[in-house]
């Protein structure tokens, strides 16, 4: 396998888009005697490995830059923090830097990124999967490139089903419906596993059910809730209808998703809810029961002429630090890294999802693991971070309907809570 997918990494042409700058928005880069060195801080992928490699095969290709490497905390709040501190007193360094795609807007109205969209073409935009970049832009301008992404997935018992004589689910209704009867025949104790506790995976979750009953938490300025809504209501009643009924057990209302997936992994539910990495988990000998038994497809829908549902967008945004001395170095790397050999490498050899589009739908890619064969069908959904108050917001989202979810309020009640806590924080930060 790694003789095939080295050779077939080795064989790829690097495509590049050119800058496409007037000279009056290009940055001019300073004559140097000799190759050029950015710093890059980012977060651990898959271990050091892959962020080597990356580098290694940028400086193959382009002799004249070289990258120097910081390893960013693993904590994205920690490293937030570290950022925004070294950033803001006027540090040129990092030159570029990960960072999460709930960043944009935090960072662009605090001037901590540097505005892309002023020094990439509309072209170079294109490459990227439907929502990327719409997710990582703020106020029209964008201001992340995406790196590599996550979304949510449905994991299932194909075994199970089989047995059964069951499809995989394509709506919510079906899902409970084969949740029933595999329960009902006793080949699994819960049907359903997800996130539920009261922190920033709920917000992810749901979304997904808002957005496919016809939601949305802001209004298209994102300066008002619109959280209260009947398309809501129908989410956040059906999420809670999983628990009474028990298709999905009392405790998921603590789950994260290392609990949901350990609950998948130990042959006790039929379906799961999770990121790109529970494939590989729920494939480990030493941490899964469940091994070769596993599918994976596109979350359901409530509407089948609706299907796929949607997936909420996760993963990390190449951001450029204004205050760098070297935007042409860094406006190059970023290019290459988004491109064909980077991403190809990143999706074939890391298991990573490219956000490059064209990588995405390459047979070959495919191959490599079924997760990867999945996501260019799943509907993409950002979470509304296109404001920079977005951590208030998504407090308000995730304790309000996990207050829902464990019965201490009715849906109805933890949904006006919810757009009144955000138009307080709007109204709090004038925005």
């Amino acid at each position: 396998m790694k003789k095939t997918v080295l050779a077939m990494v080795s064989g790829l042409a690097i495509v590049l888009a050119g800058c496409g700058q007037s000279q009056a928005t290009a940055p001019v880069a300073k004559k140097t005697a000799g190759p050029v060195t950015i710093v890059w801080t980012a977060s651990p992928i898959a271990g050091l490995g892959v962020r080597k490699t990356l580098i290694s095969l940028f400086e193959k290709s382009h002799p004249n830059i070289k990258v120097k490497l910081i390893t960013a905390p693993t904590s994205t709040n920690t490293d937030k923090a570290a950022l925004t501190t070294q950033i803001s007193s006027g540090s040129a360094t990092p030159d570029v830097y990960m960072g999460d795609v709930i960043w944009p807007a935090q960072f662009a109205h605090a001037h901590l990124a540097l505005d892309l969209s002023h020094h990439l073409p509309s072209s170079f935009w294109s490459r990227f999967a439907p929502g990327l970049v719409q997710g990582a832009s703020y106020k029209g301008q964008v201001y992340g490139a995406p790196f590599y992404m996550d979304s949510g997935f449905l994991y299932y018992r194909k075994d199970l089903l089989a047995k059964a004589h069951l499809p995989v689910p394509k709506t919510w209704a079906q899902l409970v419906s084969d949740s029933e009867t595999l329960q009902k025949d006793g080949l699994v104790k819960y049907g359903f596993v997800w996130q539920g506790n009261t922190y920033e995976g709920l917000t992810c979750d749901w979304m997904e059910y808002m957005t496919d009953a016809g939601g949305t938490v802001l209004n298209a300025a994102g300066t008002k809730a619109a959280i209260d809504s009947p398309a809501s209501l129908k989410a956040l009643t059906f999420m809670r209808s999983l628990i009474t009924s028990h298709v999905s057990p009392a405790a998921v209302t603590t789950f994260e998703e290392p609990q949901a997936m350990a609950v998948f992994d130990a042959g006790k539910s039929a379906f799961l809810r999770n990121w790109d990495y529970a494939w590989a988990n729920s494939n480990s000998p030493t941490d899964s029961k469940v091994v070769g038994k596993v599918g994976v497809a596109p979350l359901p829908t409530f509407s089948a002429s609706n299907y796929p549902g949607h997936s909420t967008i996760g993963g990390w945004n190449i951001y450029v630090n204004p205050h760098s001395q070297h935007i042409p170095q860094d406006l190059t790397f970023i290019k290459w890294i988004t491109g064909t050999q980077a991403q190809t490498v990143l999706a074939t050899k890391f298991s990573e999802i490219p956000t490059n589009y064209a990588v995405q739908k390459n047979p070959a890619v495919r191959k490599v693991n079924p997760v990867l064969a999945t996501v260019s069908h799943v509907r993409l959904v950002a979470r509304p971070s296109n404001t920079p108050i977005y951590p208030k917001v998504s407090q308000a989202i995730y304790s309000n309907i996990n207050a829902a979810l464990n019965g201490s309020v009715s849906p109805s009640v933890a949904l006006k809570t919810t757009q009144t806590q955000i138009n307080q924080a709007i109204s709090q930060n004038g925005l």
